[in-house]
């Protein structure tokens, strides 16, 4: 375990510097490119939260936070909106927020961290900040500010801790994640350093998730439960509760029993310095599964659209990649729509047969269908060692298609469309939040929603945008 940084002893100060960072941090020291890409974060985190409604997994959760009482503090999102302690209504949302596995990824720095070791960094650190948030009636400066905040500390954190953490098999964007939330509430509820610290040391005892569990509805529940822990760690620091404060420090810290240790020099010095949101970045999704096979699905789009192969004329498909892609995207034929989010085969089935891989698309209906299942038959996957070699900083693969008349054609996939080579313009994340937003809210409530996180700085009350996005009748009061 590493405790150095350029030559100075910082052993049990990685706790100290995010503490000093959440208390320390405020709306007007972001520089501006922060906060432009804070927004942007923002229209795509409530895009996906509001399109992730609809999924089973929110359904029963729903279903599940209605049988049982609580105070009337915060809403639930979507077209069906309730209200419900602050904690569970951000559980509600984060789930739904990564139900479709179509919300953003942090990026890596350096080839050494593993691509997945990294998280989906807005939906925590949102839900947590909108539902305490819409519990005191913040502003929506004071959101932002919260939600910058514990993006910042959730990416640190991510970027620090040993890779072993996630070959290991843990999902972070669940362990990681309640720390971002945390800190998103502690800055919410004004905690001062001990209390901040104290909510550290409660999430740290919160923080889990585990990758067997990918392909199934408690994916989703891990952002979810990220969420709601760091409230409640938030809550409960600020009600008194005690906890260590060097939390992700020493033998017994959550850096070491989590993943064998940390890169002190990640960390310690380098909250803000720079933000992880600008430098290196965050990607939006294309499609709503695993970005582990984004550029393989770009790859495989250019491949029939540009040689016109309709998907009888397709006799192999293969993939070569590494084993960062081949073994997260674990399903090698998928039966339903949430197995298909990890499956390489039906990712590159769906767009041979349909040139795109939507919504609609990541369907159960449309996975188990006769065409998807043969075509799914047709895809080899090969571990490539050469790619393998590279590194794990970019998720690097390469599409062969071979077809009935003889010809070979191959793409390389290391860019896709989202990410730091080939960001979202504004206007395609406007389309995005459109298409997520459509069937949930009435086509005024998305403008003005839309309108209403594009200018949230100038909102006066949080509690106006999660009306604008829970409501179908926006001039309507809530219920509290």
């Amino acid at each position: 375990m590493e405790f150095q940084a350029d030559g100075v002893n910082n052993v049990n100060k990685a706790t100290e510097a995010t503490v000093d960072f959440i208390v320390g941090a405020k709306l007007g020291s972001f520089p501006a490119a922060v906060i432009r890409e804070g927004r942007r974060c923002l229209i795509d985190g409530c895009a996906v939260i509001l399109a992730g409604c609809a999924a089973e997994s929110s359904r029963i959760i729903r279903r599940e936070l209605r049988q049982g009482a609580g105070r009337p503090e915060a809403t639930v999102l979507g077209s069906d909106p309730m209200q419900a302690p602050a904690r569970l209504a951000a559980l509600a949302n984060a789930t739904a927020g990564h139900a479709l596995d179509y919300d953003d990824t942090q990026l890596s720095s350096s080839p050494d961290r593993v691509f997945g070791l990294l998280t989906h960094p807005t939906v925590p650190a949102l839900s947590a900040s909108l539902a305490a948030g819409e519990k005191l009636g913040v502003s929506g400066a004071k959101f932002l500010e919260a939600f910058l905040t514990g993006f910042e500390v959730e990416c640190k954190i991510a970027e620090a801790i040993k890779p072993d953490h996630y070959k290991r098999g843990f999902h972070s964007s669940g362990t990681i994640g309640t720390f971002g939330a945390a800190a998103s509430a502690a800055k919410v509820l004004g905690l001062d350093w001990e209390h901040a610290a104290r909510a550290v040391g409660i999430a740290a005892s919160m923080a889990s998730g585990i990758r067997v569990n990918f392909g199934t509805m408690t994916k989703p529940l891990h952002m979810g439960r990220a969420a709601e822990n760091g409230v409640f760690a938030a809550e409960l620091a600020a009600d008194g509760f005690t906890a260590d404060a060097r939390a992700l420090d020493g033998p017994w810290g959550f850096f070491q029993v989590f993943g064998g240790g940390y890169d002190a020099d990640r960390i310690i010095g380098k909250l803000g310095n720079p933000y992880n949101i600008v430098d290196p970045g965050v990607s939006v999704k294309p499609y709503p599964c695993g970005s582990l096979g984004h550029p393989t699905m770009d790859a495989m789009l250019r491949i029939v659209t540009a040689n016109d192969i309709q998907p009888d004329r397709i006799r192999t498909v293969r993939i070569r990649a590494g084993s960062n892609i081949l073994e997260p995207l674990r399903y090698r034929k998928a039966q339903n729509e949430l197995e298909a989010k990890f499956c390489l085969p039906f990712m590159v089935s769906a767009i041979a047969l349909r040139r795109r891989a939507g919504v609609r698309e990541f369907t159960d209906a449309f996975v188990r269908s006769e065409p998807v299942q043969k075509m799914m038959e047709r895809v080899e996957l090969v571990t490539d060692r050469e790619i393998e070699a590279l590194g794990f900083e970019k998720m690097r693969s390469r599409v062969e298609v071979e077809l009935t008349d003889g010809r070979r054609i191959v793409e390389r996939a290391e860019t896709y469309r989202g990410g730091p080579d080939r960001p979202f313009t504004l206007e395609e994340l406007r389309g995005k939040f459109a298409e997520c937003a459509e069937g949930v809210l009435p086509s005024p409530a998305v403008a003005q929603a839309l309108a209403a996180i594009e200018s949230i700085e100038n909102v006066r009350s949080i509690r106006d945008l999660a009306r604008l996005l829970s409501n179908p009748n926006p001039a309507a009061e809530p219920a509290r």
